[in-house]
């Protein structure tokens, strides 16, 4: 299989991952959907965790791209990017087929704390508050460590509100709570 052939493989099993879950979605579906053997696969990812582990890469650089492109396209200040943020939220929330955050499901459904799938999955919320520190310290915050980690935790709650809620509302929500972090 070729490095794009390869590539296109994850790509699809992305989007399987994330409408169907990782159990749910077996090797044959997998094999199905993508027309790729299971022999193929296999060749490449010696277990169904090998795949989703690149999933999971794929997913963090797609989605901390896009986030911080958008955070920075809406705004022009630090401060301003990291309000922003729950603004570009709002925009995934609308987004046909929005089905929440695809590490919060492999953690769930991967939950040993050496799994690793959780440890991936928690280390993509580990460079989302790098960023936000970053951020953080460049607006001046007191705390940027604590502001960027209770940041994290708005974006989370309002992520999982809007998958469970089938609404965008959090986004809001959860940007007023930050704007008040903010100036406080």
């Amino acid at each position: 299989m070729s490095q794009n052939k390869r590539a296109e493989l994850i790509r699809k099993a992305l989007l399987l991952f994330y409408r169907n879950g990782f159990h749910a979605t077996g090797m044959d579906l997998v094999a199905k959907e993508t027309g790729v053997s299971k022999t193929s696969i296999y060749k490449h990812f010696r277990t169904k965790e090998e795949l989703i582990l690149a999933v999971l890469r794929l997913r963090d650089e797609n989605f901390r791209n896009w986030l911080f492109r958008r955070m920075e396209e809406m705004a022009s200040t630090p401060q301003g990017r990291l309000l922003a943020m729950f603004d570009a939220l709002e925009e995934w929330f609308h987004e046909d087929g929005f089905k929440g955050c695809m590490f919060i499901k492999a953690s769930a459904e991967y939950q040993n704390p050496n799994d690793a799938i959780n440890v991936q999955s928690y280390a993509h919320k580990r460079l989302l508050v790098d960023h936000f520190e970053a951020l953080a310290t460049q607006a001046e915050a007191n705390d940027p460590h604590a502001l960027a980690r209770q940041l994290l935790l708005l974006k989370e709650g309002a992520i999982v509100i809007a998958a469970m809620s089938h609404s965008a509302e959090a986004a809001r929500e959860a940007k007023s709570v930050a704007t008040q972090l903010l100036t406080s």
